[in-house]
């Protein structure tokens, strides 16, 4: 299992489902491949959180029911809603439209009754059962937003005027004149402490009005805003989008030259003011409350969105707290409330989902990527001592930095401490500052030597220049071979001669013959090519002097060990043999 994840300001965001995670396929094309896609990697590596989460073209906007338990997203082609149930993890069920969604409300607290404004002038009323029914509106519309005090519902257009439908009654109201001067109103939002209304338009500033005496209270002039009276009036310029916090005091506002800027209803001043970055219209703004993951401070931060990037910052001190982008434009952001995830509506098939553990909880319907996530923060722990290099005790003295035991510079670690590879560096060329030279040296003289190799014998009894003891304790077990095959050819040369009635060989030609067909045995473990190394290069020499070596030999020999026998000469051979025949006697006796 294997999720995309991007660590920033040492908050990690895995991206649960979307572009680039993993590839999904209808079920009757998984039934029908069934034996190719079981050695398929990354189909079989695949998280499908929510079955079917995605639209064939793209996806407008999604939110979530009041109560928690459902989605509600819209997108193309053909235009569509879907409604996913968390319960299951699946789609719930696809409903088509006539025209593309621009903006919808969830009325009741879970899926059954919706509103959905359209690029057609439309406004449609969608029920369990499906379409109820369906109105229309002078002119184009930009967002909707409910009161559910009076079921009124305002819809922002592209004219001076906001309309105001009235569901108790079933008929159009009075709609608020926001003045002759105005060209449009892009987004609109409701105070959810005192009702206020709030209408971003496209003159760059912000009207507050009071729903009971339907009359304009103020307007507010976003200042230093390059989007007032240039190219990008029209559709989409001025205020782009406007949030209320629950506190009833607080206040979002992003424009169209992508900036956030925070103001308190009790003052005109802005209190903050922060830049996107890409310059493009802030699309979505989310009020995030609560505590931190480890419950020690409440904390509020909000969430800005525009195409690009989507990025969580601190309210009070404007510092960034994370940030996700995707690979595709994104249209709308949806947050469930009390958790760290996040759904994203965007103009590729799938739509996306990101989880930020410390920012809240998995929610209940799917705790299990708690685990996922911890497995994976669990994997690149390793790679926190990658410059460091681990030293013994010992060999931090011998270096000159024994004084920084205790201090933040050595990290203790098991037998050992950790020190940062510079200082290592550094404290080795100053305790050794002949080391590169001595190296140097030490590469030429091997050269050399293995240059006279070729021209000049070695003296060495063995032929070895290191690991004399080494090859004498091979040495002495070919010749203990040897012997022990001299002993068998003898004892079946006078079995054999015994059940033939014939005369036996001399015991010369029975020696001559085992040496002969021993001969390049006995030291071919000093001839391999394989182990050559260790007998002529000086970083293989074997260290008698250690703990270790000691430890796995208790017992040496004291006295040198005689040549194997391959190399034994015509003379030895009756010593070797008299040692036989002696061996021979004992044991017929």
């Amino acid at each position: 299992m294997v999720l995309k994840s991007t660590t920033s300001t040492n908050h990690t965001v895995y991206q649960i489902s979307g572009t680039n995670t993993s590839r999904s396929l209808p079920d009757w094309v998984a039934r029908k491949r069934r034996k190719d896609l079981k050695n398929d990697a990354e189909y079989s590596s695949r998280i499908e959180l929510l079955q079917d989460f995605e639209f064939s073209e793209a996806s407008n906007k999604i939110k979530i029911s009041p109560d928690g338990q459902y989605a509600m997203a819209t997108g193309t082609y053909k235009p569509q809603i879907h409604v996913y149930d968390f319960a299951e993890l699946s789609l719930k069920f696809a409903r088509h439209t006539d025209a593309e969604n621009v903006d919808f409300i969830i009325l009741s607290d879970d899926w059954t009754k919706s509103v959905h404004l359209q690029n057609d002038r439309s406004i449609e009323f969608h029920t369990q059962g499906g379409i109820h029914t369906r109105s229309r509106i002078p002119k184009f519309g930009r967002a909707m937003s409910y009161r559910k005090s009076n079921c009124d519902l305002y819809v922002g257009a592209s004219g001076n005027e906001i309309y105001r439908l009235n569901l108790d009654q079933g008929r159009f109201m009075t709609p608020l004149e926001l003045g002759s001067e105005i060209t449009g109103c892009n987004c609109l939002d409701i105070n959810p402490a005192h009702e206020l209304l709030g209408f971003g338009l496209e003159n760059n500033t912000v009207q507050f009005w009071d729903p009971r005496s339907r009359s304009r209270l103020l307007q507010l002039s976003m200042e230093n805003s390059d989007s007032v009276g240039d190219s990008s009036m029209g559709i989409g310029g001025g205020i782009t989008s406007l949030k209320f916090n629950d506190d009833g005091l607080s206040m979002a506002v992003g424009t169209s030259s992508g900036e956030i800027v925070l103001y308190d209803l009790r003052s005109p001043n802005p209190l903050l003011r922060k830049e996107q970055g890409y310059g493009l219209p802030v699309n979505n703004l989310i009020w995030i409350n609560g505590l931190d993951r480890d419950g020690s401070d409440s904390t509020t931060r909000i969430l800005s969105a525009d195409k690009k990037i989507a990025k969580i910052w601190d309210v009070e001190s404007g510092k960034p707290f994370t940030s996700f982008e995707p690979s595709v434009d994104i249209n709308d952001v949806a947050h469930i409330p009390e958790t760290g995830m996040f759904f994203l509506a965007n103009e590729g098939m799938p739509l996306h989902t990101y989880f930020i553990p410390s920012l809240g909880p998995a929610p209940s319907w799917c705790s299990f990527i708690e685990n996922v996530t911890e497995e994976l923060e669990e994997a690149p722990v390793t790679s926190v001592y990658d410059n460091f290099k681990f030293v013994t005790k010992k060999e931090l003295a011998g270096l000159g930095l024994g004084h920084l035991l205790g201090t933040n510079v050595v990290r203790s670690y098991m037998h050992g401490y950790f020190i940062d590879i510079r200082l290592y560096e550094q404290a080795k060329l100053i305790s050794n500052p002949f080391a590169y030279h001595e190296h140097r040296e030490r590469e030429i003289k091997k050269k050399i030597d293995k240059e006279r190799e070729s021209r000049i014998r070695t003296s060495s009894k063995l032929g070895v220049k290191i690991n004399q003891g080494l090859a004498e304790k091979l040495a002495k077990a070919a010749e203990k071979k040897a012997k022990k095959a001299v002993r068998e050819a003898r004892m079946k040369a006078k079995a054999k001669a015994a059940e033939a009635s014939e005369d036996v060989d001399s015991d010369a030609e029975i020696v001559q013959e085992v040496l002969v067909s021993n001969s390049g045995k006995s030291d071919k473990n000093l001839l391999d090519s394989r182990f050559k190394s260790v007998f002529e290069d000086v970083d293989f020499e074997v260290d008698e002097n250690t703990v270790e070596f000691q430890q796995l030999n208790p017992t040496r020999p004291t006295k040198s060990v005689p040549l194997p026998a391959s190399k034994l000469s015509l003379s030895d051979d009756e010593e070797l043999y008299g040692q036989a025949g002696s061996d021979d006697e004992d044991v017929e006796e």
